[in-house]
């Protein structure tokens, strides 16, 4: 027999007081069947905590187009003629400052600044700088928000990702999508609240299913990872030889067997467990539906590019994520790898923006002429920047750059967050931010303001202590809020 400790024990008592004390404990009920007074657990892990949101939510979803590696923010949108005038030059000491390298660079004799061999055009009525690596994106500036001043405190891939994706860069905390739908639940019974999609790809730095994982809060609120091809969540079609009718009577009984194991170890986890066998039946009729493109036309898949027509690229998760967002599923993350470039920066950043710049543009254009893009919010950004500096030996094909958390660009759109302009500055050389800073923690703090969420208030309690996703930091920024 399962023996309670002091919480469960006390747990326990409180429940079986009374009847009503049952029946009242999130919805749970007593079986009609004398011979069957068990706790039943009925599907209610999907409602959020917070009942409802503790202001007027501005985003009713989101979608993180995330961009794995650290895109070089001086190629892209943070224009800096400077560079150009000092090619070659050793980087200024005040500049650099105490500012910690990795060790791929720490060991140069020399850091000389290197310019961007990419031209650069102001577009929109905002004026925004975007490199002619993205073309698309440049005409669909006025929607964007460009936060040029990010800053976080990693400056390594894996402890990077963790940090801007959980908020703290050791993994084992909850992701920033699990503590949404923790708060807040699901807006569609019949989808999970938090979706991942990955990029087919063979480059890039690793991907591990914790950067959407639930940490420590309950499991119902990971990530669910939908793949390319006939069977986009695994296990979720009927074994052989077992039907609908079959599989309902199974979660039945397996329904009754746990709540037989709640009463006795009052863990909370059995909740989850129950909640996603159900959900997992009702995704066997969703997700094919969500899935399917066929009803998409021509226009459309030509608006994403051709990469769309092929599952598994991130264009097609581009209009799959629109598609989830027409359903109400809370929050989207698409993961982009590839753009890690120690060298061969021209090349590597050259093919990164062919696969992404149509889509990410399209997906902003798209939500917005379906009168969606209001109420969700859509994220693009890496887990750091790039370095003024050359990595290595410069050549005008083959140049690179090192890691840099100090400063680097994101951009926003929808959801409550003004468009058209850019937000936050830095040096003539992007390296130091000189007005303006948001720190990883003002990001998120921001993002759950706009989920309707305050950042402060929305904790779990764990091992004696209460955390939240912005631990002890972080203040919304609130000069791009519309």
């Amino acid at each position: 027999m399962n023996e309670l400790n002091r919480r469960q024990f006390l747990k326990a008592a409180t429940l079986t007081g009374t009847a009503a004390g049952l029946s009242g404990l999130s919805g749970l009920t007593l079986a009609d069947n004398a011979e069957d007074k068990k706790l039943i657990l009925p599907d209610n892990s999907l409602n959020g905590v917070l009942g409802k949101p503790h202001m007027p939510a501005k985003a009713k979803r989101m979608i993180y187009l995330f961009q794995s590696g650290g895109p070089s923010q001086m190629e892209l949108f943070d224009y800096k003629p400077m560079l150009n005038k000092m090619h070659g030059q050793e980087i200024p000491s005040e500049v650099r400052g105490d500012t910690k390298l990795t060790t791929m660079t720490a060991q140069q004799t020399s850091l000389p600044l290197v310019k961007s061999v990419f031209n650069f055009k102001q577009h929109g009525e905002s004026g925004a700088w975007v490199s002619e690596l993205l073309p698309h994106t440049a005409k669909v500036v006025d929607d964007l928000c460009f936060i040029k001043s990010v800053q976080t405190d990693a400056i390594n891939h894996d402890p990077a990702a963790t940090f801007i994706l959980t908020g703290f860069p050791i993994a084992g905390r909850p992701s920033l999508g699990a503590w949404l739908s923790y708060g807040l639940g699901s807006n569609n019974n019949n989808l999970p609240p938090f979706i991942v999609l990955l990029t087919n790809q063979n480059k890039g730095q690793p991907i591990f299913a914790r950067l959407w994982g639930n940490g420590f809060l309950p499991s119902i609120h990971q990530g669910v990872r939908f793949r390319a091809g006939k069977d986009p969540v695994l296990f979720v079609n009927n074994p052989k030889g077992i039907d609908r009718h079959d599989r309902r009577e199974m979660l039945s009984y397996l329904s009754k067997l746990h709540g037989i194991q709640y009463a006795k170890t009052m863990d909370d986890e059995i909740h989850s467990r129950i909640a996603q066998y159900e959900m997992a039946q009702r995704m066997q009729t969703s997700v094919p539906d969500v899935n399917d493109f066929s009803d998409e036309p021509d226009w459309v898949f030509d608006m994403y590019g051709p990469d769309s027509r092929t599952p598994g690229t991130f264009a097609a998760n581009c209009l799959l994520a629109r598609r989830l967002a027409e359903r109400n599923v809370k929050f989207t993350q698409l993961f982009h790898r590839g753009w890690d470039h120690h060298s061969g920066l021209p090349g590597g950043i050259r093919q990164m923006c062919r696969e992404t710049d149509q889509a990410s543009a399209a997906l902003v254009a798209d939500l917005k002429q379906r009168g969606l893009l209001d109420d969700t919010l859509v994220v693009w950004g890496g887990e750091f920047g790039r370095t003024s500096y050359c990595q290595g030996k410069f050549t005008e094909k083959a140049y690179g750059r090192d890691h840099h958390p100090n400063a680097f660009t994101m951009w926003m759109a929808g959801g409550g967050v003004k468009s058209g302009m850019s937000y936050g500055e830095t040096d003539d050389f992007a390296y130091n931010v000189t007005k303006d800073p948001v720190h990883v923690h003002d990001l998120h703090a921001t993002i759950m303001h706009l989920m309707g969420v305050d950042h402060e208030r929305l904790t779990f309690k764990y091992q004696g202590r209460r955390f939240r996703l912005t631990d002890v930091h972080g203040k919304v920024v609130k000069d791009i809020l519309a």
